[in-house]
């Protein structure tokens, strides 16, 4: 995407430099340098799969901030929008250990990161006359006052400006508590088209947790939110809407690294959205985003392109020539 285009997804919160080992932390060994960051890891998945993405955020004036903005930049995203912190404050840091089959730890480093300190005026910018989508992420309130304030300042300017809002909620119980996460994402809610949450995040939004899924769904809908999807992980994903409910499997793959097929999900989800498939279409690119996740290793490295989507319909032992 060139600076001069307007992009059609507009996201921001904190990607930090990534290390990760390849064995328990404590014995030593090699590491592995990446980025990421669950903003930065939808916009790659989209930008793979053709789309216009613009990314903003903060960084350190140091190596690591130099690292995530020509990843990026690489990845065709436009950071233009993107502010290098001259205050001293660091570009965050994360640590994955794989510990047991595809159970993964992960270490931050982000307490007065770069990232945490985002405010609105470095975001509201980049919302350019023409974007279609802004996707937020229940991360980036949790970060610190000037973030939360970002998120919300964002969402309303979106949502006047008729832009669709998509709101992960994504919750890391290391940032915030449930109840904390609860007062800071309900008022979101009057100001998203979208929400997308786990089976364990979906009453995190709710005022009172519901007695089943589906009413949950209901209040959401109720709020003023178009579309409620529930992902459910190897067994698929689920949408509500005011017709009804709509379920969609997931693709069978043996899984590898589960870190980040939550994000392949969205973009999955948000690419068919854009390209404006119907609800089942939609679901269904979003379980095959996510199935290339899980298939390899690191959060995004193996999101595919547009060409590849189709590469799960091939038959097994399939050598493309």
């Amino acid at each position: 995407m060139t600076a001069q285009a307007s992009p059609e997804v507009v996201t921001f919160g904190e990607t930090m430099a990534a290390l990760r080992a390849h064995g328990a932390l404590r014995l030593g060994g090699s590491l592995g340098l990446s980025v990421a960051g669950a903003e930065s890891n939808v916009a790659i998945g989209l930008a793979r799969l053709g789309h216009r993405v613009r990314w903003a955020g903060r960084v350190g004036a140091d190596e690591l901030g130099a690292l995530v903005l020509r990843t990026l930049r690489a990845e065709g995203i436009d950071t233009t929008h993107a502010v290098t912190d001259d205050t001293g404050r660091p570009t965050g840091l994360l640590l994955t250990e794989p510990r047991l089959g595809t159970l993964t730890r992960v270490s931050y480093y982000r307490a007065g990161s770069a990232g945490s300190a985002v405010s609105p005026a470095d975001v509201l910018p980049a919302l350019a006359p023409g974007t279609r989508v802004l996707h937020l992420t229940g991360i980036t309130p949790a970060l610190g006052p000037s973030a939360a304030e970002a998120t919300l300042a964002a969402a309303t300017t979106a949502r006047e400006a008729g832009i669709t809002v998509c709101l992960d909620v994504n919750y890391r119980s290391r940032l915030w508590t449930s109840d904390r996460a609860r007062t800071v994402l309900r008022p979101l809610l009057a100001h998203t088209d979208l929400l997308i949450a786990s089976e364990d995040e979906l009453p995190l939004v709710l005022e009172r947790p519901a007695a089943d899924e589906s009413e949950s769904a209901r209040g959401v809908l109720t709020a003023g939110v178009r579309e409620v999807v529930v992902k459910r992980g190897a067994r698929g994903a689920t949408a509500f809407t005011a017709d009804g409910a709509t379920d969609c499997p997931a693709r069978q793959v043996d899984a590898v690294d589960l870190v980040g097929a939550g994000d392949a999900f969205v973009a999955g989800y948000l690419s068919g959205l854009l390209d404006g498939v119907d609800l089942p279409a939609r679901l269904h690119r979003a379980v095959t985003t996510a199935a290339f996740a899980v298939a390899t290793r690191g959060d995004w490295e193996g999101l595919p392109t547009q060409d590849e989507l189709g590469l799960f319909d091939q038959p097994d032992g399939t050598t493309i020539r």
